[in-house]
């Protein structure tokens, strides 16, 4: 139960989930003594009934609700951080080798190594006799190490064959000890990039204005390196029209695609209509209500136990630890509600969430439902004829319901006791003024559960301030896109395939065009 933009900032985990529900929502362009002894009883009864699950739920619920009717607005700070995958290895034996048959070798040649790179800081060959004992040694231990490795292998089909139990607990789950690898390589992704690295977005919502704005932003800041990019999004709600600040595309296009675009996007946005004419009348409404619908079904299905008051001034004991800059944004405050779900069941929501959402859109609409065979993403692009609203709708929900009918999905890997924990903040007048979400990042490949990485996600809320800025990096002028500052991609896209099919353009570009058999069909064969 979440409103469009929250959807957006919240929901960002895997890719094709994240362009999901992103889609759907940007379709739509989102809490005496006897006396006294009966007072008391009285207030305590109160104050249970007030802080019961039930209470905590049912007060959320009318919280979320309620902010999709308000305007505010809002920014969002998001942390990921790999601190899981280093303490987990700070208390687990690292092992030498990703198989557990390489084992004893592997360890062997680290050890002999290491002992030949001493001899060379003390200007002695290996060979000497300084270092019979030590190469003796070394020589043992692999012959101990493969015995017990026999052993433990003979151990798997005959329990009677006995292991020495250092060696059983090595080799038990091998595979999912930390390598030293793993861990230098991990702490390099910490210090090199996590840390160094803020992503944050800010704007405003005005569902009555049907008005939207989002300057998402990337900063990266090291001892020696700072940079940064951003990225400012406008959302016409009326008429179904997005807004994207054109510098950030410009040179991209002009480098594959239009070599002769010259300085024609700088300071301009890009107009990219949702709706061209071959939507149904009032899709973009119905998107809207299917969206919120299918939140509010999800939600009321939750089980009570999810819900709970935590007092405010003990988020900072909380476990999993929140990120302190994020903390102290969230200390002041009057309420807060916490609800805690496992992976599984987060998981099972978001499918729910999109079985409510087809079936309202495909019963409404049945004739933007296309009866296919489920493809990738770029295959039901590939195939599409038409480059029309219509069409990519029709492959947005084809995708949708190949994701819901998919019997073959790929198991994420976190934890098994891994879970996902939102909270809410209220002011005094019952206000929503932030919420923060913290879970584990899908993990699809081979890696370890416990080696997934974790996002933290603070979103704050505040009243319009009418003197401020949507976007403080852009000129007045520009602030709101209108006619004379905007480039239409419905008139450019057709020009710049003309431009192609007229001999013009890169070898990239032309590559590009000629495997879309959607564009071929509309402007002719590329050559």
């Amino acid at each position: 139960m979440k409103t469009a933009h929250q959807t957006l900032t919240l929901r960002l985990s895997s890719m094709m989930k994240n362009h999901l529900v992103l889609t759907s929502t940007l379709l739509s362009g989102a809490l005496l003594l006897t006396g006294c002894q009966s007072t008391n009883l009285n207030q305590s009864n109160a104050l249970i009934v007030k802080q019961s699950p039930s209470t905590a739920k049912k007060t959320l619920a009318t919280a979320l609700q309620k902010q999709r009717r308000q305007s505010f607005s809002y920014h969002s700070n998001i942390e990921i951080n790999n601190h899981q995958q280093l303490a987990a290895a700070s208390g687990t034996q690292i092992v030498a080798s990703d198989y557990v048959d390489a084992h004893c070798e592997e360890t062997h040649d680290q050890a002999y190594a290491a002992l030949i790179m001493q001899a060379e800081t003390q200007n002695k060959d290996i060979s000497a006799a300084d270092y019979d004992v030590k190469r003796d040694a070394l020589k043992q231990s692999y012959f101990e190490c493969v015995d017990a490795y026999h052993a433990w292998d003979d151990h798997q089909y005959d329990s009677d064959v006995k292991v020495a139990p250092d060696y059983q607990a090595l080799f038990d789950n091998y595979e999912d000890k930390p390598k030293s690898l793993d861990i230098k390589k991990a702490q390099l992704l910490d210090e090199y990039l996590l840390k160094p690295l803020s992503i944050n977005a800010q704007g405003i919502y005005q569902p009555m204005a049907g008005k939207a704005t989002m300057l998402a932003s990337a900063q990266y800041q090291a001892r020696n390196h700072h940079s940064s990019i951003n990225q400012p999004v406008y959302i016409d709600i009326k008429n179904g029209d997005i807004y994207l600040w054109a510098d950030n595309f410009a040179m991209f296009n002009s480098e594959l695609l239009d070599d002769k675009l010259g300085t024609k996007w700088q300071n301009k946005w890009l107009k990219i209509a949702i709706d061209d004419g071959t939507l149904p009348k009032g899709f973009g409404s119905e998107v809207i209500k299917s969206h919120f619908a299918a939140l509010d079904l999800t939600y009321e299905a939750a089980p009570v136990s999810q819900f709970n008051y935590v007092a405010p001034n003990t988020l900072a004991s909380l476990s999993p630890k929140l990120p302190a800059h994020q903390l102290s944004a969230m200390l002041s405050t009057d309420q807060v509600i916490r609800r805690v779900q496992s992976f599984d069941s987060y998981q099972d929501d978001y499918q729910n969430y999109l079985q409510i959402f087809y079936k309202r859109i495909s019963q409404k609409y049945p004739e933007l439902v296309k009866e296919a065979e489920p493809m990738t993403a770029f295959e039901t692009i590939q195939s599409s004829k038409e480059l029309t609203s219509k069409a990519m709708v029709q492959t947005i929900l084809a995708m949708i319901n190949a994701q819901i009918n998919d019997k073959d999905k790929t198991e994420s890997k976190v934890a098994a006791n891994a879970t996902v924990e939102e909270l809410y903040g209220f002011d005094k007048r019952g206000q929503l003024k932030w919420q923060h979400l913290h879970r584990q990042l899908d993990n699809t490949g081979k890696t370890a559960p416990d080696k997934s990485m974790t996002i933290d996600v603070l979103q704050q809320y505040s009243a319009v301030n009418g003197k401020d800025k949507a976007f403080p990096n852009l000129p007045n002028n520009v602030q709101s896109p209108n006619a004379s500052n905007s480039i239409d991609m419905r008139e450019y896209g057709p020009e710049l395939l003309q431009y192609y099919r007229d001999g013009n353009g890169t070898a990239v570009g032309k590559m590009i065009f000629t495997i879309l058999p959607m564009a071929k069909a509309r402007f002719d064969t590329i050559e």
